[in-house]
């Protein structure tokens, strides 16, 4: 070859790669976007565990798409009230709205499954009614009816029963008693005279400080702590009935979830799941010591008696089959995780419960 047929096809080939370069540029910018979204949480910056739900959601989209999927979070309040974060995200105000679906519950009594409902799932069987048993296929059929899609984003485990000014022992003694209580666990408790309140979390200890409230119930022993309950009701009782395992979601505004790359879509999903297994084992390091640092506090620790159990549980199967005959949606729902349920309990006997069981004797007699 001479020297001018080398330069004509070395410049053809220079040529080729440089049309190439310049095709692939566009084609990679189009598939990996600049993104910006915003997400609204329903809780304060100061419980970093629940909180921080949606700090991971958005470190992991930030840094698997090399800052180009950015969700940027929003502390309960900062843009629109805690307690309307997933009307924001239904309404497009907002993308995501980082919440608890039992608050809506007034809109609609289906959105309490998305928390977890009284006596229903604890925090594995949540996960695999959700990831394995059709429980999101089911769950975002009913989101999509209020313009969103749902991804599980964090779970607090079985919650504590709540702060109590005065002791309850018996039915008789919860009559009459304002209780801030969340979501769909207020109907059940005002079949046994509960008055429920509706406060979120920053506004829980001014109204139990001055009476304006008798008992609270939040999370559990880390985030209490935080908050201060101990102070003004000393009487601690478990286990939170109504929140065997609850479920926190990053409900997407539908239309944007839609127009999402499925790259981004895949990323968000991921972040997500994440988040929720990330927050459970948070609060399962850190419960143990914050009950210590209670009850040493003064705290008053007692379970809440069969009696009132046994009541609570009928309570329940009351509100709930007089919404089987009523909604047909959250009947669907209901039948469906109850039937999982049912099967979950009988492993779980097998399972954890006879192992838990042996090692938690073991450590009430100082034999660990």
């Amino acid at each position: 070859m001479d020297r001018r047929q080398f330069i004509k096809k070395s410049a053809g080939v220079a040529a080729g790669a440089a049309a190439a370069t310049a095709l692939a540029a566009p084609a990679i910018a189009q598939s990996n976007p600049k993104v910006v979204w915003r997400l609204t949480s329903s809780f304060p910056k100061s419980l970093d565990t629940i909180f921080g739900g949606a700090l991971t959601i958005s470190k992991f989209c930030k840094e698997a798409t090399d800052g180009n999927f950015e969700v940027q979070s929003f502390a309960g309040g900062e843009i629109v009230p805690p307690l309307e974060a997933a009307k924001a995200a239904a309404a497009g105000t907002v993308e995501v709205a980082h919440t608890a679906s039992y608050y809506y519950w007034g809109q609609d009594a289906t959105y309490a499954f998305g928390t977890g409902i009284p006596f229903g799932l604890n925090a594995r069987q949540h996960n695999a009614w959700y990831y394995y048993a059709g429980g999101n296929e089911l769950m975002n059929e009913f989101y999509a009816t209020q313009g969103l899609v749902g991804h599980i984003a964090g779970n607090t485990g079985a919650q504590m029963g709540g702060w109590f000014r005065k002791e309850i022992k018996t039915v008789a003694d919860l009559n009459g008693v304002k209780m801030r209580i969340g979501g769909f666990a207020g109907k059940i408790m005002s079949q046994l005279g509960v008055v429920p309140q509706s406060l979120p979390g920053g506004e829980i200890y001014p109204a139990l400080e001055k009476g304006t409230i008798d008992a609270t119930e939040w999370v559990g022993p880390y985030d209490d702590e935080k908050l201060g309950f101990y102070k003004v009701a000393p009487y601690y009782y478990y286990p939170g009935w109504w929140e065997g395992g609850s479920v926190l979601h990053a409900l997407v505004n539908k239309a944007k979830w839609e127009g999402l790359p499925k790259a981004y879509q895949a990323v968000f999903d991921a972040a997500c799941r994440a988040a929720n297994a990330d927050m459970m084992a948070s609060y399962d390091a850190k419960n143990p010591a914050a009950l210590r640092r209670l009850a040493a506090a003064g705290a008053k620790l007692a379970p809440f008696s069969p009696e009132i159990l046994d009541a609570s549980y009928q309570a329940a199967l009351k509100v709930y089959g007089e919404l089987n005959a009523t909604n047909a949606t959250f009947k669907k729902v209901y039948d469906h995780q109850q039937a999982f349920k049912k099967d979950a309990y009988l492993w779980a006997q097998f399972s954890e419960y006879s192992y838990d069981t042996f090692l938690m004797t073991l450590q009430r007699g100082n034999k660990l």
